[in-house]
Formats: structure tokens, C-alpha cells, sequence
């Protein structure tokens, strides 16, 4: 599988970093796009996490890369997290970086997209690009907790957010204790 994790400038980037980590720990072909916007979110949150070295790192500005085309057979692509920002710009088309013409692409050709949105509340417009998306294909999810896995820190909190992104990916992991009723 060859997948995009890609990061926008929204609260919780260390999310889409430990997603991009996870996914090349197990053997997934990761690519990873970084906006400005993120970074600095990044750096108002004080992140500073280690990325693996087996994943290939885009120049958000460099819309001549692979991710920006549909011949380089991307099976999936991750928006984590996906600010309301990033999420009306690909509602509406707009394809002026490299994550944007990324996930134009997937949505083109059809392929898996996932967007993590990460804002509270959400409004109307934003529910209505959501729903637009959403008519298309394109996987709306955010990262929400499930207190049913009753987690004891912050890292296992943030392993079942990760955990639902690859199990719509259809990635096989075991980074939860999966619901037995």
C-alpha cells in the first residue's frame, strides 16, 4: 500500500506525525506532507517528535511531486489533522499546495481519502462541506476519543484515534483491544 498522511495547520499535528510513524512501523510505503500552518502549530505546541526515516517528506510547495498525481498510484491519503481551513479548500476544488492537489487527486480518481477535521463546534458551512465530501466518498473522521477502551493515558487516548483512521484504511494493526461486547 502506498499511502499520504498529510498535516494541516489545526491543533494536534503530533497526531498525524505518530499516524505517519505508525503506519511505515508497519511496512506501509508512507509519504508525508507538512503545510506551513502546520508547522506552526507545531511549534506553538511545542512538538518535537522524531519522523521516521523511512518516510518520504514532500515540499508542501511542490505540486510537480508524486502525491500530485494520479499515475503515481497512491492507494490512500489521510488529512490528520485536517483544519476547517484545509477542508474548505478541498471542498471546494482549490489546488494551489501539494496536499490540496493531493487529495483533488484522490477524490478524482476515486481512491481513499480521510479527513481527520479537527474543530469544535462546527458550523453550518462547515457541516455542509462535510456533507459534500462525504456524498463523494471521502471519509469524514474526526479525531474523537472512545472512553469505552477506558484509556489510562494520553498515548493510549490517542492510539484509538490512530487505530480508527487504519481501520478505515483496512490497515491491520494491534494498537487497541478491540470490542468484544
Amino acid at each position: 500500500m502506498k499511502l499520504i498522511v498529510a498535516i494541516s495547520g489545526a491543533s494536534g499535528a503530533h497526531l498525524g506525525i505518530k499516524l505517519a510513524n505508525t503506519t511505515a512501523s508497519l511496512n506501509i510505503n508512507t509519504s508525508l506532507i507538512i503545510t506551513q500552518n502546520a508547522k506552526l502549530s507545531m511549534q506553538k505546541e511545542s512538538l518535537s517528535i522524531e519522523i521516521n526515516k523511512q518516510i518520504q517528506i514532500y515540499d508542501i510547495d511542490d505540486i510537480s511531486a508524486a502525491p500530485a498525481s494520479g499515475s503515481a498510484m497512491y492507494d490512500a491519503m489521510i488529512v490528520a489533522p485536517c483544519s476547517i481551513n484545509t477542508l474548505a479548500k478541498i471542498s471546494c476544488g482549490i489546488g494551489d499546495n501539494l496536499l490540496l492537489r493531493a487529495a483533488a487527486v484522490m477524490i478524482k480518481e476515486r481512491r481513499n481519502l480521510i479527513l481527520a477535521v479537527r474543530e469544535t463546534p462546527l458550523s453550518a458551512i462547515s457541516l455542509r462541506q462535510m456533507a459534500d465530501l462525504a456524498a463523494l466518498g471521502v471519509g469524514i473522521a474526526p479525531p474523537i476519543l472512545g472512553y469505552y477502551t477506558q484509556p489510562s493515558s494520553i498515548d493510549e487516548a490517542e492510539n484509538f484515534i490512530i487505530a480508527k483512521w487504519l481501520d478505515s484504511l483496512k490497515i491491520k494493526h494491534n494498537l487497541i483491544r478491540r470490542w468484544n461486547g
